[in-house]
């Protein structure tokens, strides 16, 4: 039985800015900055867009150049590829593709979603403790347009039509209705 997709969410105003939707993230998040870096991180994003066959979005990359992998409540994970590391961090993408997204699809349970690098394939960036996945729907050249789809352990798929940064701030701050999730604490805890 596929499941159905509960519905899409818009923000009030979307964010294009990556250093505003951080700054958004900053706010909803406030113990976050104590672990921004002094200094950006220089990432070999050649090495993974390449290893992904596409680009990233822009949000997404400046959160990984001022912030390590963080967990948000002890629920949400977001991870981040590290300097010099970057091939660990793509291969565990890889692994989502195969393993856990691959199988829904099989089971008919993605809304008839493929993974990537299917057209418009999903690709994850997120997770959390429950077995939620954070995805983006890489539908069209420009990434910075992807929507977020997030897949729910409880079956209920959704859309939210603004970048991963601001869908985080979004789902801290409470502005963001949390369809079949529960409500996220915005503590940190870096990982």
């Amino acid at each position: 039985m596929t499941d159905d997709l509960i519905g899409t969410q818009a923000p009030m105003h979307r964010i294009t800015e990556p250093e505003e939707a951080i700054g958004a993230l900053e706010r909803a998040v406030p113990g976050l900055a104590e672990y921004r870096r002094s200094e950006p991180a220089v990432l070999n994003w050649a090495l993974l867009e390449h290893g992904l066959d596409t680009a990233l979005p822009a949000d997404y990359k400046r959160l990984a150049k001022w912030y390590p992998t963080f967990a948000l409540g002890d629920f949400l994970l977001v991870g981040l590829p590290a300097p010099g590391e970057e091939h660990y961090w793509l291969r565990g993408i890889r692994d989502d593709l195969e393993g856990v997204i691959h199988a829904w699809w099989e089971a008919d349970m993605s809304i008839g979603l493929r993974p990537h690098p299917a057209t418009g394939g999903l690709l994850p960036w997120a997770e959390s403790n429950e077995g939620d996945k954070f995805l983006w729907s890489t539908t069209g050249d420009n990434p910075q347009q992807w929507l977020v789809t997030i897949a729910s352990r409880n079956g209920g798929w959704w859309h939210y039509e603004g970048g991963a940064v601001q869908f985080l701030a979004e789902l801290c701050d409470g502005t963001l209705e949390p369809w079949a999730l529960p409500p996220v604490d915005p503590e940190v805890t870096p990982c």
